[in-house]
């Protein structure tokens, strides 16, 4: 990458999961890390202020997120090459799942060669989370993140439906109809397993077809709230 960094201590790059919607998910060694590095590396400041002021944490953050500048991504290679250790938090859930911290790894990778450990603290994971209550096969499984806005969406919910495992995929409130319709369109009989609010008080977990569920949302239009994992059935 070349930002012309000049290595000087042993630093090392934490990426650490922090809770997906209850507080009490994190790891008594994710509290440790984040109290010991010298800078926490967050998407959003005030989210990840809230769960480190629950448990009493003072580190300092850090913006880091997918509007990141070149200029931000040389002030954190700047603090690993002088020997500061620094977390990766998301918002929730495991960072560089559906969000650009695989960015900065990567970026840490190319400009160090292996002279920085990247160490992965597990936590929580709406992926995971969602797999382990579906019900679904979930020996294997196709994980397709976000699904596009517009240009592509159709090209992935074919490859969703071709697959011959289980689908994984995330979708916003704001979209969720629209994908059920397309797949009432497209597969009318598919077991569909929607999961929203995972962890948090208002967390609830549904199976049936995609007229069954949309059919739900239609009728109950408050559990279109919050972020949604979708998981569809193997053809």
């Amino acid at each position: 990458m070349g930002f012309g960094i000049q290595w000087e201590l042993m630093p090392t790059l934490y990426i650490v999961g922090t809770p997906i919607g209850n507080l009490e998910d994190i790891t008594l060694r994710a509290l440790r890390i984040l109290k010991e590095v010298e800078v926490v590396l967050c998407e959003d400041t005030r989210v990840t202020k809230r769960l480190l002021a629950r448990y009493e944490i003072s580190t300092p953050v850090m913006a880091y997120h997918a509007h990141s500048t070149s200029a931000q991504h040389k002030k954190i290679l700047d603090l690993l090459a002088g020997g500061k250790s620094l977390a990766l938090v998301t918002d929730a859930g495991t960072p560089g799942i559906s969000d650009p911290g695989s960015k900065l790894v990567e970026l840490v990778y190319q400009e160090f060669d292996g002279a920085v450990p990247i160490v992965g603290v597990p936590g929580p994971s709406a992926l995971t989370t969602a797999l382990s209550v579906s019900g679904l096969p979930s020996s294997e499984f196709l994980f397709l993140g976000f699904l596009p806005h517009k240009k592509g969406r159709d090209k992935y919910v074919t490859t969703a439906l071709a697959s011959p495992c289980t689908v994984v995929l995330y979708e916003s409130p704001h979209r969720i109809e629209k994908l059920l319709t397309a797949l009432i369109d497209r597969a009318p009989e598919r077991t569909i397993v929607v999961a929203r609010e995972l962890t948090k008080i208002h967390e609830e977990v549904k199976r049936g077809t995609p007229g069954e569920l949309l059919a739900l949302l239609v009728s109950e239009p408050e559990k279109r709230r919050g972020e949604f994992v979708v998981m569809i059935t193997p053809q």
